[in-house]
């Protein structure tokens, strides 16, 4: 629940050891650098647009080509690769870069030219293709396809639609005789035909196939049609030889992927640099490094910086007018929902960390959603493996997302025994079908089966939702406290509580409400007084208080009114915990219904192998949809109902200066072969 002390930070340092000393914060990561001082007539920044742009460039053509090269060649890759994390370099093969940078970057830039000249020539392919087609009706002609006729005839070479004979097309020409009619080819789509006439008739002629349809070919070529398809063959066959050329070309760099990915990371690292270095104030030759550092990491970089360099380091507390960025202090067990919270917003000015209650809440919410044992063991196996198996190579952010998938599964194995729900009804449904067992259930709940009670379970889950909205409720009023308005806690919380709880009595008091709820409970008449006069004194008290920032009576009285009704919003918010029993329910419905289809197909001797089939596909499937459901669920209780009583966000999440690479990690030395 605690946010861990910021402090700014002044690095004071000569120019000749920036490219160092940036590297080394670079790797340590523990300062994020602002541009918090002004420039004067001795320090003024440097612009670096230029230098930012060339790495720009270079980025976007290796990943390009990068893109490119995997289109020809898959990486092999696991399905769990993303759990091996980024593979860890020494500085040194940082440094030793240099020297294949340019080559590697010729690299990307010749993969992607490789990849335009098979893409122009299999453009060019298609298009001969085309006049393949075009000529090969024509094949049989043996004069060019432009062919307009001689001194005394003209010729007219095209094509009819449909099917022609040669007889219905003299009749449709007889009239122009003398003059002559091939057909080169037929077909039921098209006739191809040559036909030849004297000059005096030939507008006459050129109408009457107008008539019927006649078109010219689309190409238009000096050579015969069988000559002119040689060379249109000869043609494609050159294609595909640069294709397969540049194809194989393109194969070979596979061997370069990896001096692809360095130089990918190389040039985000400088890109990363150069942004830094344009919010220096740099003189002719001293340099000033400004920023945030937790206090907690100030002695070690401090030690390790004077070490190494002729420098000064200077801390103070952040001015009030700072924007202080957010680092996190968390357990291990509420570490994992830091991201959680970043979705939403990280923490504001005065504000606490939220995390450590809310993971209580988190877990304990997506098991009662879920609340099948089996998939939770499933959910909490699967990632407790990765966690040991990948232990030494996984990154933060996927460690904690299987850390907390993992505490949500713990969650759900928890709900699933207080319920019975394993895999649905599996044992029950398994013991009658196979082993004719009758006494059932097999393994009774705990508590109470939710489907045989499901207005305890609506009861249970509201009365969830309500011990969640007031803790949320004492989060604000702790918060008040750390700001020291003590009568803010009095007005907007205290009254709150007395006025929550006492209607909750009031309301368990009547038994139209029991009798909906299915509960028997009876509450003493003295403590239904006094919980009708304390609800009336908080009414008042919030009418009065609530709108205390205007000086006008009136319109303080209106907008205490308006507070007032705001305990609409908390019984509507203590509806929507409702969904933890819909999506409970729907869980365990869901994976009995699979079951019984199960049991119907489980007969012969096929049956248990169907059985089998039925059981791992429909609960996989199940699983899959409702832990969805259960995740998306308990973020918005979260968002919606529990931080809109006391958490605003809008604060900025610390961002140091770091290795923010896609496939390489940079370590300070490497001896031996092995990082140390």
């Amino acid at each position: 629940m605690a946010l861990l002390q910021m402090q700014r930070i002044n690095i004071y340092a000569l120019k000749k050891d920036r490219k160092q000393i940036l590297e080394l914060l670079q790797r340590k990561g523990v300062v994020e650098v602002r541009d918090m001082l002004k420039e004067d007539k001795v320090f003024n920044r440097s612009d670096v647009s230029h230098a930012k742009q060339i790495m720009e460039k270079n980025i976007s053509t290796v990943n390009e080509a990068l893109s490119i090269l995997n289109n020809y060649v898959k990486e092999n890759s696991s399905i769990l690769s993303a759990l091996e994390g980024r593979k860890e370099l020494a500085v040194e093969v940082y440094d030793s870069f240099k020297e294949k940078y340019k080559p590697a970057v010729g690299t990307a830039k010749r993969i992607i030219e490789l990849s335009k000249i098979i893409a122009e020539n299999k453009a060019e392919v298609l298009r001969l293709q085309t006049q393949i087609e075009i000529l090969t009706p024509w094949i049989n002609l043996d004069i060019p396809l432009n062919f307009k006729g001689t001194k005394h005839t003209t010729g007219y070479i095209g094509i009819l639609p449909n099917s022609w004979t040669l007889e219905e097309i003299y009749e449709k020409l007889a009239q122009f005789m003398p003059l002559n009619v091939d057909i080169i080819s037929s077909s039921k789509e098209q006739t191809c035909i040559f036909v030849l006439c004297t000059k005096d008739n030939k507008n006459k002629v050129y109408e009457t196939l107008r008539g019927m349809e006649f078109t010219l070919p689309s190409l238009s070529i000096d050579l015969s049609p069988s000559e002119q398809l040689e060379q249109v063959k000869k043609q494609v066959e050159e294609a595909n030889n640069r294709i397969k050329a540049a194809t194989d070309e393109m194969i070979s760099y596979d061997k370069l992927r990896d001096e692809l990915k360095f130089l990918l990371d190389y040039d985000t690292m400088r890109l990363e640099k150069y942004e830094v270095i344009g919010t220096l104030l740099q003189s002719k030759n001293v340099f000033i490094i400004s920023g945030f550092i937790a206090e907690k990491d100030i002695k070690s970089l401090e030690e390790e910086l004077t070490s190494r360099f002729d420098l000064a380091i200077e801390t103070k507390e952040p001015r009030k007018k700072d924007d202080v960025p957010i680092l996190y202090k968390n357990n291990g067990f509420s570490e994992p929902l830091e991201g959680t919270v970043n979705s939403f917003s990280p923490p504001g000015k005065g504000e606490m960390d939220p995390t450590m209650v809310m993971s209580l809440f988190y877990y304990a919410l997506f098991g009662l959603m879920l609340s099948d044992a089996g998939y939770g063991f499933i959910i909490a196996l699967a990632c407790a493996i990765g966690l040991i198996k990948f232990r030494k190579t996984i990154e933060k952010p996927m460690k904690n997302t299987l850390k907390m998938y993992m505490f949500c599964g713990i969650a759900t194995v928890f709900w699933g025994i207080i319920f019975s729900s394993y895999f649905g009804d599996i044992f029950d449904v398994v013991g009658k079908t196979f082993f004719g067992v009758t006494d059932l259930p097999v393994i009774p709940p705990v508590w109470f089966f939710p489907v045989e009670k499901p207005m305890l379970m609506l009861t249970f889950s509201m009365a969830i939702g309500l011990v969640h909205l007031l803790t949320g409720l004492a989060m604000k009023g702790y918060q008040l406290a750390m700001q020291r308005d003590y009568k803010g806690i009095i007005y907007d919380v205290v009254l709150w509580y007395i006025l929550l709880i006492s209607g909750v009595i009031l309301l368990l008091s009547m038994e139209m409400v029991t009798g909906i709820l299915g509960i028997n409970i009876n509450i003493p008449s003295n403590v239904v007084t006094i919980a009708g006069i304390l609800f009336a004194l908080a009414a008042v008290g919030i009418i009065l208080t609530n709108g205390r920032e205007s000086k006008q009576p009136f319109k303080r009285i209106l907008k205490g009114l308006y507070a007032l009704y705001g305990i609409s919003g908390y019984l509507s918010d203590v509806l929507s915990y409702s969904r933890l029993l819909a999506l409970g329910l729907a869980t365990g419905v869901i994976g009995s219904v699979i079951n019984q289809m199960a049991a119907m197909a489980a007969k012969g001797a096929l049956g248990p192998i169907i059985f089998t089939v039925i059981v791992i596909f429909g609960h996989a499937l199940n699983l899959g949809i409702n832990a969805l459901g259960a995740y998306v669920h308990t973020n918005r209780l979260q968002y919606v109902e529990f931080f809109g009583k006391f958490y605003e966000g809008g604060g900025k999440e610390f961002k140091p200066f770091g290795i923010n690479t896609k496939y390489y990690k940079i370590k300070e030395s490497w001896k031996n072969g092995n990082i140390k």
